[in-house]
This record gives structure tokens, sequence and C-alpha cells, in this order.
């Protein structure tokens, strides 16, 4: 009898599906005071919500700028709110300029902004298809096969854009602020800058757009507005 109930549990524990795995969680503050979520990814640790400290961790204030023209000159850090709206700050967080992550005081302590290297160890970290070192994450427009999808938040993309949020990312749309000062497409694509330069005046970034399931990588202009999310190194 005790026979028959093991092999009938065991049976069980074949067919029954398994669930997917809480992804590990955690939090950190910035300078500011602001919490955030984080969540482990492979051998990282990555804010789980976009930056939206006003200050660099060493104390001093970043720059805000509001004025389009103002922007389009900038060769300092500055950060902004989409549409100059603070409201937007608990959502979306703040866009920074690359001349901000280029300082490496935009993080809290022991963290810092990730390289393009380490973007692309998140994306093959977590598309379906394409894995870690596979040659389609060193191209630049979009790739992979649904790490976007993975990436972005269950809600807060319009249009049918939202994610699966499969490893506790919570990608948002926060949008951008462009080479010319505007804000543009909040609500339907997010950007993320990198650390990593690609020329004297360009970047590297990262781009989810919604009803699209894979990832941008490209370059642009140092005086864009992106949003940015923290990482370290696994404890």
């Amino acid at each position: 009898m005790k026979r028959l109930i093991f092999l009938s549990s065991l049976f069980l524990l074949c067919v029954s599906p398994l669930r997917p795995q809480t992804p590990e969680s955690g939090s950190v503050a910035d300078i500011d005071g602001n919490i955030y979520r984080t969540v482990i990814i492979g051998q990282y640790e990555w804010m789980a919500e976009n930056l939206r400290t006003t200050s660099y961790c060493n104390g001093l204030k970043i720059t805000g700028i509001t004025d389009s023209i103002a922007w389009q000159h900038l060769t300092i850090g500055a950060f902004c709110w989409y549409h100059n709206d603070e409201g937007h700050a608990k959502t979306w967080g703040a866009l920074y300029n690359w001349y901000a992550v280029n300082t490496g005081r935009l993080c809290p302590d022991g963290w810092r902004v990730p390289s393009d290297e380490e973007w692309k160890l998140l994306e093959g970290n977590t598309d379906s298809r394409y894995g870690m070192g596979d040659p389609v994450w060193d191209t630049s427009g979009g790739r992979g096969t649904d790490a976007g999808l993975i990436l972005k938040n269950r809600s807060g993309w319009d249009s049918g854009g939202n994610g699966k949020d499969g490893v506790g990312f919570s990608a948002l749309p926060g949008g951008e602020r462009c080479s010319n000062g505007r804000f543009f497409v909040g609500g339907k694509s997010g950007f993320w800058w990198s650390s990593t330069a690609s020329g004297e005046s360009t970047g590297w970034y990262r781009n989810m757009i919604y009803g699209l399931d894979d990832i941008y990588r490209n370059t642009h202009p140092k005086w864009m507005g992106f949003s940015v999310r923290c990482m370290r190194d696994k404890q």
C-alpha cells in the first residue's frame, strides 16, 4: 500500500507543471532617500525601477533643466522629468543625459550604470532563443526573440504593449527627451543608457517599444534624455 502511495505521488510530481520561480528580490536607497525594488538576474542585482535621484551619490545636486533650448547645448550632467512634470517621477523616474551617467556618481554607492556588455548579458539571460554570448547581441537595431517582452512590466504600456515581466525587471515606458529638447513617446517606449560611449558625442543605449518583443541597441547623442537602471554584482 505504501509503495502504491509513493508511486502515485511520484507520478503526480512528474506530470504536474512546474511553477515559475519567484525572482529573488531586495531593495536599495539612493542618497535622496528614494527606495527602489531590486531583483537578481543571473550574476547581477538590478534595480526593478527607473532611477529618480536628483543628487549624485556624493551629495552634489544634479543640474535640472526644463528649457528645451538649454537642453540641446548641454555638455554637463543634467536631468529632467518627462514633460517637466515631477508627477511622473515615481512611475517613470527621471531622464538623464549621458554626461550625468559618465560622472560615475549617478547610482548609489556600490552600484553602477550597466555597460553595453552588461546589457548584453541581461538580454542573453532573458531571451528564450539567444543565450549569453550569442553574436546576435553584438548587432545593432532590434535583436533577440522575446527578451523585451519578458523584461517589460505587465501593465503601464500603451496600445496593448504590456509584457510578461518574467524576471522581475518591470521595464516601463518613460519616453525620452530628444536632442532638440522635446519630449517623445512616453507610455509607448522606454530608453535606457549604458555607461559605454560609442564615439566622442554618442553613447550606447537600449530601447523597448510597445507592440514589439525584441530589444533595440543603438547609439544616440550624449545630450539625449533617457531613463537609467543601476546594477551591481550579486552579493
